[in-house]
């Protein structure tokens, strides 16, 4: 995320509501990579325990309007219950991506597995899915849901976003589901993207994106009911950086947007006055599909 717009950010926990320490979120790189380390661990410790991705509050179950209601039930019919407990995205970014039969996919923050179980699928045995993912709970957990959809033509990888452990010009397709807002170094994030990406590849992704300017005061409080997300970009500056990373085609379509009264079982008992927030937040963020193409060989 760009730390000029989440300096003193209070994060809420995927699991269990504000993080245990109530930490307020600084500039520090390394601080903010070690938060979303914890939280997803926990979350993939819940599902391999029997319970769901989110137990308590924050990000995940079936009342959450960010989180639920992603997947088809022809989908996820067709995938180890654990890939879909442990789904903790904003979108569902392999519907909206055009995969063919051979091609060569890679999911940028893969969790439990779900995108890439999906997207192996639909490229065939002949294609190839990656799972990129720095959270030993989660890569273990993956593993595991690989080993149960029976599904052979699936690489899961341990590594960060900024650092991709793929050679250059190596991918068709790159998907991400609500990963990329986590980032402190977005920049570097879409960079490798188009490092790896072969020219005329395609970037198809599913992130939280803020709609016009929100006041600091509002957005450190929004960020208790958007949950798993740390530093949504708005649509022009996310625009910007993939311009900026080399990208053409750059689009956003909305998803979804996020009214008032979704945010009301997040903010109540926050400490804070939800009828007087409400008229600010009523339909500032939404889930998007962003789309952009590395340029084709000259």
């Amino acid at each position: 995320m760009d730390t000029r717009e989440i300096t003193d950010i209070k994060v809420a926990s995927c699991c269990g509501g504000e993080n245990s320490a109530s930490r307020l979120l600084g500039t520090n790189p390394s601080e903010i990579k070690e938060i979303v380390r914890e939280k997803y661990g926990q979350a993939a410790r819940n599902v391999a325990q029997g319970g769901g991705g989110c137990a308590t509050t924050g990000c995940g179950g079936a009342d959450n309007p960010i989180t639920s209601g992603l997947y088809g039930s022809e989908q996820v019919n067709e995938l180890p219950t654990e890939a879909v407990l442990a789904s903790l995205g904003c979108g569902n970014p392999t519907a909206l991506a055009t995969l063919a039969p051979g091609e060569t996919v890679l999911d940028l923050g893969s969790g439990g597995g779900i995108d890439v179980l999906l997207s192996a699928r639909r490229v065939g045995p002949t294609g190839r899915a990656y799972g990129l993912d720095m959270t030993d709970e989660m890569l273990a957990l993956a593993r595991e849901n690989q080993r149960k959809s029976g599904l052979e033509n699936v690489t899961f990888l341990k590594g960060e976003i900024e650092n991709i452990p793929l050679p250059d010009n190596s991918v068709d397709v790159i998907v991400s589901n609500c990963v990329i807002n986590l980032s402190s170094d977005k920049d570097q994030v879409l960079r490798e993207a188009f490092r790896v990406l072969r020219p005329g590849g395609r970037l198809a992704v599913s992130d939280v994106v803020i709609r016009g300017e929100m006041p600091s005061a509002i957005r450190r409080t929004v960020e208790l009911w958007i949950g798993c997300v740390a530093g949504a970009l708005s649509e022009e500056r996310y625009t910007e950086k993939l311009s900026a990373a080399g990208f053409e085609d750059v689009g956003l379509e909305p998803t979804r947007i996020y009214r008032a009264e979704d945010a009301r079982g997040f903010l109540e008992g926050q400490g804070v006055d939800v009828d007087a927030l409400a008229h600010e937040v009523d339909g500032k963020f939404m889930s998007a599909f962003v789309r952009a193409r590395k340029p084709s060989a000259r």
